[in-house]
């Protein structure tokens, strides 16, 4: 690919890898034998609504455009656009264009990389733009130049956010905070202390809203090291030491294409395990077989699986491994097939012909 830079020389680049969860990549300028100037990475977290930025970008293609505004707020959680919702949002003009170029402070530093806007019919900025924080952006580069990927740190729970009903059983006051509703067995979050009830109020000092905040505070910390969780329990506020460990490959993935007259043919699928649901996006929670990909023009695209499809159950017996998934389906001439899509649970009839 070509890159042109901002004095409109042009480079070859290739790229060293991406995050499709942050909608980050990281390109190399194939320039061996040249210096380029680098702008300096900021904290993030040391943001405060009201502090000047500069937007920079290219907006509608009209060239190397720079806006200013100011930080409308630090920690908006509610946007959408990625897995990791955690954005700053800015008044400053941000249009189509802007996407991938840097929010800087007044100090010359990143504060973040502009990713979207929120707009009307015509596309237009109305002063609400929102970009990825610069320490979610340093990890992300970081771990992609070390390993060609992002690996994020497996806690092993699963938690919902409170509403004033819920804070008011607990004894809370305001309902902040992250609510413990599973622990895997094993992980990290059982060896801390972690316990279903439990809730999370901050990690490292860092107040936690609600579910997107704590992934974004733990997904900014570094693989090895170690967390500090102030969790409530009982009445009483507890603090928790927390090993932030990468998600495990167990049990092995056992990544497979099913073939043959049956409704999966033309479907790969993997057991699920931690590693594989946080490079998916699922519940680390979640166990039995997922479908990864589906070829085109095969029985399983006309099924209407799609990638991301938990099979649960075929003809009422679950499916546990890639080994009994293949057990079950040749041992029919018809199925019927519980999948999980996202939250939902379908179930799809299939007869041989």
């Amino acid at each position: 690919m070509t890159v042109v830079l901002s004095d409109r020389r042009e480079y070859e680049a290739s790229l060293v890898g991406s995050d499709e969860r942050t909608d980050l990549a990281v390109l190399k300028l194939n320039s061996p034998n040249e210096t380029f100037p680098a702008l300096a990475m900021g904290d993030s977290d040391t943001l405060e609504v009201g502090d000047l930025v500069l937007a920079i970008g290219n907006p509608f293609g009209v060239g190397q455009t720079v806006t200013s505004g100011i930080v409308s707020a630090v920690a908006r959680t509610s946007v959408g656009i990625a897995d990791y919702r955690f954005f700053i949002q800015t008044d400053a003009a941000i249009n189509p264009g802007n996407s991938g170029g840097a929010l800087v402070t007044v100090e010359g530093r990143l504060a973040g990389i502009n990713t979207a806007i929120y707009s009307r019919d015509g596309g237009g900025n109305v002063g609400i733009g929102f970009a990825v924080p610069a320490n979610m952006v340093q990890v992300v580069v970081k771990t992609i130049l070390a390993d060609g990927r992002t690996v994020r740190p497996w806690v092993g729970i699963d938690g919902d956010g409170l509403t004033q009903d819920i804070a008011d059983s607990l004894g809370l006051r305001t309902p902040s905070g992250v609510l413990v509703t599973s622990v895997h067995r094993g992980s990290p979050g059982e060896v801390a202390g972690l316990r279903p009830g439990d809730v999370v109020l901050s990690v490292n000092g860092h107040e936690v809203a609600d579910v997107e905040s704590l992934r974004y505070r733990l997904a900014t910390l570094s693989l090895g090291s170690t967390a500090t969780l102030q969790v409530f329990r009982s009445g009483s506020v507890r603090a928790m030491s927390l090993r932030l460990l990468a998600p495990p490959e167990t049990p092995p993935r056992e990544v497979t294409e099913i073939t043959g007259r049956n409704p999966f043919s033309g479907a790969t699928v993997a057991n699920l395990n931690p590693a594989l649901a946080e490079e998916l996006g699922l519940d680390f929670n979640e166990n039995g077989v997922v479908i990864m990909r589906i070829q085109r023009r095969t029985l399983a695209e006309r099924v209407n699986f799609r990638p991301g499809d938990i099979i649960l159950e075929i003809n009422g017996h679950a499916v546990d491994t890639v080994v009994a998934l293949k057990r079950l389906i040749a041992a029919a001439n018809g199925w019927r097939v519980a999948i999980r899509r996202g939250q939902a649970v379908l179930h799809v009839s299939v007869s041989e012909k």
